[in-house]
């Protein structure tokens, strides 16, 4: 009988856990979207990866030294991120922070026809075509969008659908103190 006590409390342990964290979500005070970043508040991960548009030249996180902006990570597989690209041109034409985009793991001619179809929000996007650089950001799933400072500090993470109401809530308040920090 002893042998049965220690799988029966587990179980019930395991149990209990779930059913808090169900409740918790079914009111509202857990967001199973929202895994916090470790990222937050320490410095933004530096890359420097080949464009999207020209694989030949690249870009280098070092030339946003001193401004506010945004990384989003996407890819033309990704169902969410066609869900999120009005919200993004719309941000980027509105905000004044530049968005720069990486393409996640992606065929570099479907991002091109992606971009020229549907227009590009993007200062600059680069291919990740290994996905070494979504690891050093801790992306686990597109879209991830990211609020980095003028110090190069992440402020803010966002998983999911990036739109203008997320926008209004998570990360401009930061664009009028943090992003400047």
């Amino acid at each position: 009988m002893w042998r049965y006590l220690g799988p029966a409390a587990a179980f019930l342990v395991l149990g209990a856990l779930f059913a808090f964290a169900l409740v918790r979500i079914q009111n509202g005070t857990l967001d199973v979207r929202e895994i916090k970043s470790p990222l937050i508040g320490k410095a933004a991960p530096l890359f420097t990866l080949p464009l999207v548009t020209d694989p030949k030249q690249s870009f280098d996180t070092r030339t946003m030294a001193g401004k506010a902006y945004i990384v989003n990570v996407w890819g033309t597989w990704c169902p969410a991120c066609r869900e999120e690209h009005d919200s993004l041109l719309q941000l980027a034409r509105t905000t004044g922070v530049p968005f720069i985009g990486i393409d996640w793991k992606d065929d570099g001619a479907m991002a091109q026809q992606y971009l020229a179809q549907l227009g590009n929000p993007y200062q600059q996007v680069v291919a990740d075509a290994d996905g070494r650089i979504a690891i050093d950001w801790g992306v686990y799933g597109a879209p991830e969008t990211f609020l980095v400072s003028s110090a190069g500090i992440v402020l803010a993470k966002h998983a999911g659908a990036l739109t203008e109401a997320v926008w209004a809530e998570k990360f401009a308040p930061l664009l009028g103190t943090g992003a400047r920090q």
